[in-house]
């Protein structure tokens, strides 16, 4: 019997249906869905890598399922002639991205916004005043008048806006100068100059004047100028991640820019151990009788030296300590109440039972919103020891903001802790060193031990470096000092500190 011969052109057209079936095994629709999800899942992958936050345990296995959802996603999508298993994968890979997309651009939002409040600026503002019933509404108007001007330390931003305002008025304006601030006022007051040009921060010192009380609303500004400086600023110390550094945290008298220069009546120097778990916070008073770091060794308010610039509230607290402070933060009181409703309300443990304004707290926990807690942080006048349990208070109150922050309940008002966080607080605190405290809370989890402290002093009566006049200062109590220096030093040697 004659076998029969193979028809070639049959073996071929039998391997060229072989590779069909493969090519058909990914359908158009599942081409396009699975380049899709593959775009999807990198894109979080860049994002989560990008952002630091992730501990270095946790990336490689969540890498990994990630990858196996993917795969897995690819393989159900990628025959849509398969209705049941595409439209499985299909269900899945929209609920995968739609995590995917969200939980990215929450992440993303949170590196801006940290980014944003890591980039430290100040803003120093300075204007043309007049007095409320000169007829100038304008500084053409003011062409021909004779200016006033206080030769403060930090003169440079005045001298550039009277080089500013020489060239508007396309001519050399008569100046008179003065070298205390109030008599650069009383000579505006007096008809001996017409205007003043003076830095914004300046006026906030004639509030605590005798005689100068309402002074700022008898004048109008008729011209204004803004300075924005970068503060680019390394720690002496570099200190790298998980090693114990100082900040420096300030709380502004102002309900405008949390950059702007104005006196900071919150001076609170936290110590952080990320190792051990221990922050110890140390409150000085506003009043403290210092030598500012650009005084040249004369003393002044401590709160004056915000007027100068938060560095040099910075340099002068780090002065009083006997340690180089690494960075700051500082927040102005608009944005202290906002960071405090977005999380929701803190609980806050007072001293006292005391009622201020239309409000009353009781001894022990009180559970406040941004308002309340903002009156519980400004009340000194229902203290016999008036500001130092001002600043007890203050730390009671980030102390709450902290453990708020450290609670799951943050998940809930994440973006609106975001909106209220930008604009309102700055730190110098580098965002490197933000995403390792980050990443080791989220690798460790666990309590943070919170001590607090206040050095104390004793009432007098000086003329501040910055003042004409004599006015209520805080001689300091060193006793009090030299506890705070050792408190700070066991907490960089790691050990367990508990209060006074």
């Amino acid at each position: 019997m004659k076998d029969k011969e193979k028809n070639p052109n049959q073996s071929g057209a039998q391997m060229g249906g072989s590779t069909a079936n493969r090519q058909r095994r990914f359908t158009a629709p599942g081409i396009l869905m699975a380049a899709i999800i593959t775009v999807v899942n990198v894109g979080f992958l860049i994002t989560l890598l990008r952002s630091q936050l992730l501990p270095a345990k946790y990336i490689i296995p969540g890498c990994v399922v990630l990858l196996l959802l993917l795969g897995l996603e690819i393989f159900l999508v990628s025959n849509h002639k398969h209705k049941g298993r595409f439209w499985t994968g299909f269900v899945l890979s929209l609920l995968m991205t739609a995590v995917l997309v969200m939980g990215g651009l929450y992440l993303n939002r949170g590196v801006e916004a940290l980014n944003k409040i890591t980039k430290g600026e100040q803003v120093d503002i300075v204007d043309v005043y007049v007095r409320q019933e000169d007829p100038a509404q304008s500084l053409e108007d003011t062409a021909g008048y004779t200016f006033g001007v206080f030769t403060c330390p930090d003169y440079e931003h005045v001298e550039e806006t009277i080089q500013q305002i020489n060239q508007e008025l396309g001519q050399e304006i008569r100046l008179e100068s003065y070298d205390k601030v109030t008599d650069m006022i009383d000579a505006l007051m007096d008809d001996e100059v017409d205007a003043i040009i003076t830095r914004e921060g300046y006026l906030s010192l004639l509030s605590d004047m005798i005689g100068y009380e309402t002074t700022v609303e008898q004048l109008r500004s008729v011209y204004q100028v803004e300075f924005r400086d970068k503060m680019v600023e390394k720690p002496k110390n570099d200190p790298q991640e998980n090693e114990t550094f100082t900040v420096y945290m300030s709380g502004i008298d102002t309900y405008g820019d949390v950059s702007a220069r104005s006196r900071s009546d919150v001076n609170i120097l936290a110590t952080i151990n990320p190792k051990s778990h221990q922050i110890l916070l140390v409150s000085t008073p506003r009043d403290y009788f210092v030598p500012l770091s650009i005084s040249g060794g004369i003393p002044d308010k401590l709160t004056h030296a915000g007027i100068y610039g938060v560095d040099v509230s910075k340099d002068t607290v780090g002065m009083i300590f006997d340690r180089d402070i690494d960075y700051f933060f500082r927040v102005n009181f608009s944005g202290f109440k906002d960071i405090i409703d977005s999380l929701g309300g803190i609980t806050v443990y007072s001293d006292y039972e005391f009622t201020s304004g239309r409000y009353s707290y009781k001894q022990g926990e009180n559970y406040l919103d941004g308002a309340s807690a903002l009156r519980f942080a400004r009340e000194r006048y229902s203290f016999s020891e008036g500001d130092r349990q001002r600043g007890r208070n203050q730390m009671a109150v980030i102390q709450g903001v902290i453990n708020k922050a450290l609670s799951p309940d943050i998940l809930k008002n994440y973006n609106s802790l975001l909106s209220a966080v930008e604009g309102n607080f700055e730190t110098s605190v580098p965002y490197s060193m933000i995403a390792s405290l980050v990443r080791d809370q989220i690798n460790r989890g666990g309590n943070w031990n919170i001590v607090t402290y206040s050095v104390n002093g004793t009432g007098g009566s000086e003329i501040p470096y910055s003042m004409s006049q004599y006015a209520y200062v805080m001689y300091p109590d060193e006793s009090t000092v030299a506890v705070a220096k050792d408190l700070i030093q066991q907490v960089y040697d790691g050990k367990e500190i508990t209060a006074p």
